[in-house]
């Protein structure tokens, strides 16, 4: 790559069909390539960016555009050699839940406080990158070894299942469009191919989305969509904007999700790497800084925490396209789409039922990922440090675990995370 800040992105005259040559970091397609790549990662992205705030009270227009606002700093932050989308991230959904009491459905009554605790998450996240890039990861690698990583991830999915079922028990018509949704998403995972497939969670939506509208607005099964919100709701608008509040308890529980986020984002890297060929290690600081501040920005509007989006991830896989420029484009459609209050109306028509369906799959497939981490790296559960440190982390997380030190209590993931951390440091030397 050159030697200035930002690449001499080099064109590649003709076309791609997905099977020839890399497309390489710094390198560019032709205008209208690039510009039907970014279309396909700002699709990839969308179901999960827009899932996550759904899940925790957050309004999703202003999610999406942050999400364009966050890449587009951390494309700056990284001189454009990094190439990688970041959403809406769903480690900060159980806590956002413990800290709020949100009940589950409309707009987060105490969204200030959950903002104030995701902005002291993206400082500690900022500063644990600064390290990075003065001293390396390889401090990070030895804290958190894959046994620590895999269990802290599946213990999310684990600890929200509970939250997903809850949600559609309401009724028995819910319970069972929770579990149409379930088979739909199922069905496309399985019974289709290429971008389709990648985009199983986003299909399987809208077609439990149509199911139950035929149910319910056409047999009268079950309650209908309102479809008034979306005639009278503006194409362009401004979304609504929240102002954070500070509070001490709120911001020391979710200030820890910066250790997820880091394992998240040093997996995904090391994954870029490996599929690039190019060593992205010297720029592990920077993505850290960029992810931190574009989460600190973000949680200042009243947008959600971000992080770098393995779905994005498994585009580049498929395409082997990985300009950073695609993403620049990506980014300009999310911030377009945040500034459409007619795409918000659209969004919030999706029946609670559908969206509890879409959770029970996203939960789980987040623990099963965490399994996937000790598949990956072969991590040796004869070894009794890892097999207690994992099965520890685990029984903590799904049994909501919570220590209460005064007025301050930590729930089951944070006891997860720091139990995972210490044990796994206590007992390393004797493993």
């Amino acid at each position: 790559m050159s030697g200035s800040y930002f690449p001499q992105w080099r064109l590649r005259s003709g076309t791609h069909d997905g099977q020839g040559a890399v497309i390489a970091a710094d390198e560019r397609l032709p205008a209208p390539q690039t510009v039907a790549m970014g279309v396909q990662h700002v699709v990839a992205m969308f179901g999960s960016t827009v899932l996550a705030p759904l899940l925790m009270g957050f309004d999703p227009n202003l999610a999406i555009l942050m999400s364009g606002v966050g890449t587009l700093l951390f494309f700056l932050l990284v001189g454009g050699r990094v190439p990688s989308y970041l959403g809406s991230s769903f480690s900060f959904i159980g806590l956002v839940i413990a800290v709020t009491g949100y009940a589950g459905s409309g707009p987060n009554p105490n969204l200030g406080v959950a903002l104030g605790g995701i902005i002291a998450c993206g400082a500690l996240y900022t500063v644990i990158g600064l390290v990075v890039g003065w001293v390396g990861t390889r401090w990070i690698e030895n804290l958190m070894p894959p046994v620590v990583t895999g269990s802290v991830v599946a213990v999310i999915g684990l600890n929200l299942a509970p939250i997903a079922v809850k949600g559609v028990s309401g009724n028995s018509f819910d319970s069972w469009m929770a579990l149409v949704t379930v088979l739909c998403v199922g069905f496309v995972a399985v019974f289709t191919r290429g971008m389709l497939q990648r985009l199983l969670i986003l299909v399987g939506l809208l077609l439990a989305y149509v199911i139950y509208a035929i149910l319910t607005n056409g047999a009268g099964l079950g309650k209908p969509i309102d479809f008034s919100t979306v005639a009278n709701a503006a194409w362009f608008g401004v979304p609504h904007f929240a102002t954070p509040v500070f509070q001490a308890g709120a911001m020391a529980l979710l200030a820890p999700v910066a250790i997820i986020l880091v394992a998240e984002n040093l997996g995904h890297i090391k994954a870029v790497s490996a599929m690039t060929g190019q060593n992205l290690d010297r720029y592990m600081g920077r993505a850290f800084v960029g992810d931190g501040l574009a989460t600190m920005l973000s949680g200042s509007v009243g947008g959600t925490g971000v992080t770098t989006y393995a779905e994005n991830i498994g585009v580049m896989a498929v395409t082997k396209i990985y300009s950073t420029l695609v993403f620049v484009v990506a980014a300009v459609i999310a911030i377009l789409l945040g500034f459409s209050p007619k795409f918000g109306a659209v969004i919030l028509t999706i029946p609670g039922a559908v969206l509890g369906g879409v959770s029970i799959v996203v939960f789980g497939l987040i623990t099963v990922s965490g399994a996937r981490i000790w598949v990956e790296n072969k991590v040796d559960f004869s070894n009794n440090t890892n097999l207690i440190v994992a099965a520890v982390t685990l029984v903590l997380g799904a049994g909501d675990f919570t220590l209460k030190l005064g007025g301050f209590a930590l729930g089951g993931i944070g006891t997860a995370t720091f139990g995972a951390i210490i044990l796994y440091a206590l007992l390393k030397r004797r493993g």
